[in-house]
């Protein structure tokens, strides 16, 4: 299951659209304004579209991939539309530390200060052999500390949890369980028919006329099942990157190009002047040998991690095999040091490895000159549907560029290459 952070101001958008299918006293006010790098100096048209901006209390805050916002100070309540304005003013585009993060704040969610008396919690996380569902009457930025006062209720998939009693395994929370109880059982089905994969309210509140508001969201949806709600997430869920994280223009190509494809396409740069780059079928198998190349004693020379699986076309695949080889020709080899690319993985159940060596292979063809003056050997170690003529393919494009290509089958162990590489170096 893939699992990708969304804003938080999709993710109330998105509760905000789809609870009331299942919970019939859900009301929300739905003023959500975002400001980021590229608003911020047109804010005062950004406020005349939402001119309740001007007429409530406000809450502004950060809309990026951290917590801790609170205990940061980077949270503003009760503000006019003035004090929103210097606040984001002052915020915008400036460099924080959160913890061991360090990074630029560019995006702020700006929405109605709501009174309460009273914060709760709830969170739902999926496992192997179903949910659970947390709940605890004491939400807030210390819920971390307060853990031992959370209840943890499991929930076995396919249960309809309208039938679910869940007031039996909650804490007593006397008539307010008239609100939460029903509020969480709808919320419960939001997550579940929306493939989220974590959803956490900490906190939401019970107004003084019994209306339920989520305060802060944070969440994670499967993005593999994007194709089943182009209803409801439409073209407003993003997948931001993490707080602080920075990526190269390859490394951004290749996630667009990840995203234009059912396959699955992955990119990392560990070291731009790393000796040793891979291309590797399949998310675990990229796992087993960066850990391998690592346990040999390779690990500061290792230039990338990523992968190419799920069938990918023979066109993506030669898009990323040219990325990656653009990437390890970028910075020449240490003096008398050669370069390794390792193109690996394990037995494919339905790859085709002929069609994805031809991309390969292509790629390959095209840079034989770069690659031979950057002194590249090529390993290759693969196995799966149509995989003798795949390693046929490769090793006559060795032959015919004369760039060394050591082709290995399904009966060689997968990481072998790593410690002939190891040899080589010897």
């Amino acid at each position: 299951m893939a699992q990708k952070s969304i804003y938080e101001a999709a993710a109330k958008r998105l509760i905000a659209s789809e609870l009331p299918k299942y919970y019939t006293g859900w009301k929300y006010h739905n003023k959500l304004l975002v400001i980021d790098s590229e608003n911020i100096d047109d804010i005062d048209t950004l406020i005349k579209k939402n001119p309740w901006v001007k007429q409530e209390k406000l809450v502004a805050k950060p809309d990026q991939l951290f917590g801790k916002r609170g205990k940061a100070n980077l949270i503003l309540l009760g503000a006019n539309w003035n004090e929103m304005k210097e606040f984001c003013s002052a915020k915008m585009n400036s460099v924080f530390e959160i913890g061991n993060l360090k990074g630029k704040l560019e995006r702020i969610l700006v929405e109605p200060f709501i009174p309460h008396d009273q914060e709760f919690y709830v969170s739902f996380t999926t496992h192997r052999h179903g949910d659970t569902i947390h709940f605890s009457l004491e939400g807030g930025i210390f819920i971390e500390e307060n853990w031992d006062k959370v209840t943890h209720i499991n929930v076995p998939f396919g249960i309809d949890i309208r039938s679910f009693d869940l007031k039996s395994k909650l804490p007593d929370i006397g008539k307010l369980g008239e609100f939460i109880i029903p509020f969480i059982k709808g919320l419960y089905q939001v997550f579940v028919d929306q493939d989220f994969t974590f959803l956490e309210l900490n906190p939401f509140a019970l107004t003084k006329i019994n209306e339920i508001v989520p305060l802060d969201v944070k969440a994670r949806i499967d993005d593999t099942a994007a194709f089943l709600h182009g209803d409801t997430w439409g073209n407003t869920i993003e997948f931001p990157v993490g707080f602080g994280q920075e990526f190269s223009d390859e490394e951004i190509r290749i996630r667009e190009l990840d995203e234009k494809t059912g396959a699955s396409l992955k990119l990392r740069i560990l070291n731009p002047k790393g000796r040793i780059w891979t291309m590797v079928a399949g998310g675990g198998a990229s796992v087993v040998y960066t850990d391998t190349i690592a346990d040999l004693g390779f690990g500061g020379e290792l230039g990338n991690y990523g992968e190419y699986s799920g069938n990918p076309t023979q066109e993506h695949t030669e898009i990323y095999a040219h990325t990656i080889i653009n990437l390890m020709c970028k910075y020449p080899s240490p003096k008398g040091k050669l370069k390794y690319l390792i193109i690996g993985g394990g037995i494919a159940n339905f790859t085709d490895i002929k069609a994805t060596f031809f991309g390969i292979t292509n790629a390959i063809t095209k840079s034989a000159e770069k690659l031979k003056k950057n002194n590249v050997q090529i390993y290759v170690r693969r196995g799966g549907p149509n995989e003798k003529a795949g390693l046929e393919l490769i090793r006559k494009v060795g032959e015919k560029t004369g760039i060394p290509i050591h082709v290995y089958d399904r009966y060689t162990h997968m990481t072998k290459v790593v410690e002939l590489i190891k040899q080589a170096e010897e």
